[in-house]
């Protein structure tokens, strides 16, 4: 049962007032609030059981060493991945795409190869592969969405040409709510010899996934979206591609000998877990997970769909106010405009004087911005913990911003 009430209770910060009004935060698709048992999880690492892992034999080395490995299982069975060792530990998606760039994609892709690409694709997911542009003369082929804002699987395919090595794509756009159809696409590009990255930063929060059964090569989650903690994160690679990936940085943990003249390296996942990781960060991630996981994925999927449908249905009545992009399938994310010159800025300063918390900008994604037509939007962005009267907060909100702004 997802009992609403209780669940908030479990999150202390909403509990706070900003600006002389109860905090109503819609900030989730940048960062997630973190629960109590998170919070009490990383307290207690910390004055209980630190110490540095895999290099001591001492007992509070071992006893973090173990929680710290744990949390790969759990994100294993987080992500429905065949076996923990193909979870490989990051900060985030941010540098488990980097990964991916440098240690799969640099050392196979030359001139002329091919990367496509969404237009609704996260900074995160095109500045690495500009770097294989810039310095190796990779061409990143752009597919562009449709009018009301979805991805047609179909013309993500039709992109692929015999140069193309990668196809790199978004499961939820986090600026759209898009939910894009990375079965369909992984399942055509396994029948062209393509593999296929996905990020999957906003879609891991809001719903059940399933690495095998969406076929992807790649799938990078990040923890403080997950409701864990900022500087955590992983990626699942599927086992012949991390056969294929040369090292990416190096130092302790992904070594197996060094010599004056030799090195020899780690089998994966270590051998891409170099030096001294967020040993605590991780174990917050790995809570977070199974705090979702027991709360059911489903459940939190199904709450915010009727977030959705009902905020949809508000937002939908104000004749002044423009929803970018309104694909059939989406998430609980809501970029907005109003009509007139009134700024994104704006709006999120009037909204923040009434204590709701969104976000104002483009949102990591000027590709999308361009092909939007805007320079910026005001973005509201739900999660587990919010309610139907915090959308009735937005919504009155709005409404003094085009008093105020109309």
């Amino acid at each position: 049962m997802f009992d609403i009430d209780k669940i908030r209770a479990e999150f202390p910060i909403l509990s706070r007032e900003v600006n002389g009004r109860p905090l109503v935060y819609l900030d989730n698709g940048a960062s997630a609030q973190k629960p109590r048992v998170v919070i009490d999880a990383i307290t207690h690492a910390y004055e209980h059981e630190y110490a540095n892992v895999h290099r001591g034999l001492h007992y509070l080395s071992n006893v973090a060493t173990e929680k710290y490995e744990g949390v790969r299982g759990i994100v294993a069975r987080f992500l429905n991945a065949p076996s923990e060792d193909e979870i490989v530990f990051t900060t985030g998606t941010t540098e488990a795409i980097n990964l991916v760039s440098y240690a799969w994609a640099a050392p196979r892709l030359g001139p002329g190869d091919e990367i496509v690409l969404s237009v609704m694709e996260h900074h995160a997911n095109i500045v690495p592969w500009h770097f294989l542009r810039e310095r190796q003369g990779v061409v990143l082929k752009w597919v562009e969405p449709e009018a009301d804002g979805s991805l047609d699987p179909a013309k993500v395919l039709e992109a692929v040409g015999p140069r193309t090595k990668l196809i790199a794509v978004t499961h939820m756009s986090n600026v759209l709510g898009t939910l894009v159809d990375v079965k369909a696409i992984c399942a055509g590009a396994r029948g062209l010899g393509v593999p296929v990255l996905v990020d999957g930063s906003q879609a891991s929060v809001h719903m059940p996934v399933n690495v095998a059964d969406i076929g992807c090569d790649f799938y990078a989650i990040t923890g403080h979206k997950l409701y864990g903690p900022s500087g955590s994160g992983a990626i699942f690679i599927r086992s012949e591609r991390l056969e294929e990936m040369r090292p990416f940085l190096g130092g302790g943990d992904m070594i197996e000998r060094v010599g004056r003249d030799t090195v020899s390296y780690a089998k994966p996942p270590m051998r891409f877990e170099a030096g001294t990781p967020g040993i605590v960060q991780q174990i917050g991630m790995g809570v977070a997970l199974e705090y979702l996981m027991g709360l059911g994925m489903h459940n939190v999927a199904a709450h915010e769909a009727d977030l959705r449908a009902y905020a949809e249905a508000r937002l939908g009545g104000l004749n002044w106010l423009n929803i970018q992009g309104q694909a059939p399938q989406k998430g609980a994310i809501f970029s907005l405009t109003l009509n007139g010159p009134a700024h994104a800025h704006d709006i999120s300063t009037i909204l923040d004087k009434r204590g709701i918390a969104v976000r104002a900008g483009s949102h990591c994604a000027m590709p999308l911005m361009e092909w939007l037509g805007v320079s910026a939007t005001a973005r509201a962005s739900f999660g587990l913990y919010n309610t139907r009267a915090e959308v009735d907060a937005l919504v009155s909100g709005l409404e003094l911003c085009h008093e105020l702004l109309g």
